[in-house]
């Protein structure tokens, strides 16, 4: 695998530190989509719609740093695009995607809610849609990773504690598993990279791939 440069279009330090693990940072440029605003998913509690607005997402950004890119007259640097989000499943309505805490004063009780009602004893998905654009041709692969968490005692016993580092806030479903939220966890099949933000072994093969055809 061999790329001079490659652009990230991300505002996270964490999945510029994983990109970082595969390529020199000196070839990794951070270009953020200029447009912060993304689509929900409120309203999507089937798998497939779920997946079809994530890939939606990746490849919007993608397009976004892309047309960045064609202003500024150098449109043919690779370009890498994530988006990552936390899947719980509610017998009421069905699946559910979890966003990040709400900024306001009662994120607490949003996360603890989380954490006893969704994640308690049970097994919950994140997904990462990644997009990657080499020669006006474009990649998309999704990567699933199931998360479970320890029962409801041992989290009541340790949630308060855990609320106080505030290290909830902003982190899409309340947790950081490379942080203090990995106590939680019980189990991980799948990509430890993807919960943390982008799935380095789909990111690898993609690269890869990009160099062969």
């Amino acid at each position: 695998m061999y790329l001079s440069r490659i652009i990230l279009g991300s505002r996270s330090p964490r999945r510029n530190e994983l990109l970082s693990q595969l390529l020199p940072e000196t070839q990794i440029e951070i270009v953020p989509p200029a447009d912060p605003e993304e689509p929900g998913f409120e309203s999507l509690h089937g798998l497939d719609a779920i997946q079809q607005q994530l890939i939606s997402i990746c490849t919007a950004k993608n397009e976004d740093v892309f047309k960045q890119m064609q202003a500024a007259g150098n449109d043919s640097v690779p370009i890498l695009t994530a988006d990552t989000i936390v899947v719980v499943k509610r017998e009421s309505v069905g699946l559910v995607v979890l966003g990040q805490p709400p900024a306001t004063s009662d994120w607490q009780e949003t996360v603890r809610d989380w954490f006893l009602n969704d994640y308690a004893g049970q097994t919950h998905q994140v997904l990462t849609g990644v997009c990657l654009r080499v020669n006006q041709r474009i990649m998309i692969q999704t990567a699933e990773t199931q998360v479970t968490f320890y029962d409801q005692a041992y989290i009541r016993a340790r949630l308060d504690w855990y609320l106080s580092t505030q290290e909830s806030r902003g982190k899409a479903g309340g947790y950081a598993i490379q942080g203090a939220g990995s106590i939680f966890v019980n189990r991980i099949e799948g990509s430890l990279s993807n919960v943390v933000g982008l799935p380095l072994e789909t990111v690898f093969e993609m690269l890869n791939h990009s160099q062969t055809v």
